[in-house]
């Protein structure tokens, strides 16, 4: 039976003294809540039983996420910034002993970034930061960060502004200004567009009359060419028989005379108007 207890004991003593570190890792050994040494070399390692504990830090690169900031720019313009950072740590000790874990150093860190993204952007222009020219105020704001942490044991690598917008207020007074450009830009075209609309109608009407009256001209002048060669065609005609043009003017006479329905003469029969209905000629 006492084998047994210290054969158990001695296993559980095993167990709680050893550890493995991987790859990804660094580890600070502390003995009584005092560190003592760091492991930084991967694998199987082996402590103090019941008296070190051994506190894990990740050796990749970490995010510290920041709440977002109301900020106003060198040019007096407010807007909200939603910014994120990046570090690593690269002294496993110093971060231990400054701020404990990685939730102690976000704590630490975040008013830190916020402090000098607040004082860097304070002199940067809206124009400036939605430029490409942003990328030396973020790493401005990354070396502001990494002086103010030096002992922490970390190294700032990157301060990036995920996203920025307006405050609300601003955003309701733009969409408002922007509501009312638009409409007045409406205006102008509607205002606009019956111009031209009257333009093109006052041009087309003058063209139409200038288009009718030119063929009115024509048709007159036409007539009359034909007026005119059918006369001398008549007379022609008529200069080579005599009683033909006799014929053909009291033809023209019954014509005109009888173009009425209704129309009643009083007229002696044997006179020379009905000579040709007599068949006299």
């Amino acid at each position: 039976m006492k084998k047994i207890v210290f054969a158990a004991a001695a296993f559980f003593v095993l167990v709680d003294g050893l550890f493995t570190v991987s790859q990804i890792e660094n580890v600070v050994i502390t003995r009584l809540g005092e560190p003592v040494r760091v492991v930084k070399t991967p694998g199987l390692h082996f402590k103090i039983p019941f008296v070190e504990t051994v506190a894990f830090f990740d050796k990749r690169l970490l995010s510290v996420e920041l709440s977002a900031l109301e900020v106003t720019l060198g040019d007096k313009r407010r807007i909200m910034v939603d910014a994120f950072g990046r570090y690593r740590i690269t002294d496993p000790l110093k971060f231990y002993q400054a701020v404990g874990s990685e939730h102690g150093v976000l704590t630490r860190l975040h008013p830190v970034v916020l402090g000098s993204l607040s004082s860097v952007l304070g002199g940067v222009s809206l124009s400036s930061l939605l430029s490409d020219t942003r990328i030396s105020a973020m790493n401005k704001i990354r070396d502001e960060v990494n002086s103010a942490v030096k002992g922490f044991g970390i190294d700032v690598v990157d301060v990036r502004i995920r996203k920025t917008d307006l405050p609300s207020q601003n955003s309701e007074a733009i969409c408002k200004r922007m509501i009312s450009e638009r409409e007045r830009e409406a205006k102008e075209l509607r205002a606009k567009g019956v111009e031209l609309s009257k333009i093109i109608k006052s041009t087309a009407d003058k063209e139409n009359a200038i288009a009718i009256a030119q063929a009115d001209a024509k048709v007159q002048t036409l007539i009359a060419e034909g007026e005119l060669d059918a006369n001398k065609i008549y007379t022609e005609a008529f200069s080579k028989d005599k009683k033909f043009f006799e014929f053909f003017q009291t033809l023209e006479t019954y014509k005109k005379s009888f173009l009425e329905k209704n129309t009643s003469f009083v007229i002696a029969t044997d006179g020379p108007f009905f000579n040709v209905m007599r068949g006299r000629n």
